[in-house]
């Protein structure tokens, strides 16, 4: 919600859970946590699973990542 806000989003953050391998296929979901701008993975890994994600070693890309995708 940092990024959001240094990046002066003004569109809706809207948080979903998926509680099973067969939601998480059903969904396309990556792991957690997967964040989509629009619905599309701006960091896509090409993989769905039940599963922990890590981006570039941490487990959620940084602020500046995240303002970077939203303001490009």
């Amino acid at each position: 919600m940092e990024a959001a806000q240094l990046a002066g989003a003004r569109n809706e953050i809207e948080l979903r859970r998926v509680d099973s391998p067969e939601e998480a296929e059903q969904v396309g979901f990556a792991g957690s946590p997967t964040i989509l701008i629009d619905g599309a993975d701006p960091f896509p890994t090409g993989t769905t699973g039940f599963a922990c994600r890590l981006y570039n070693g941490d487990h959620a890309p940084s602020v500046a990542e995240l303002v970077r995708v939203l303001t490009s």
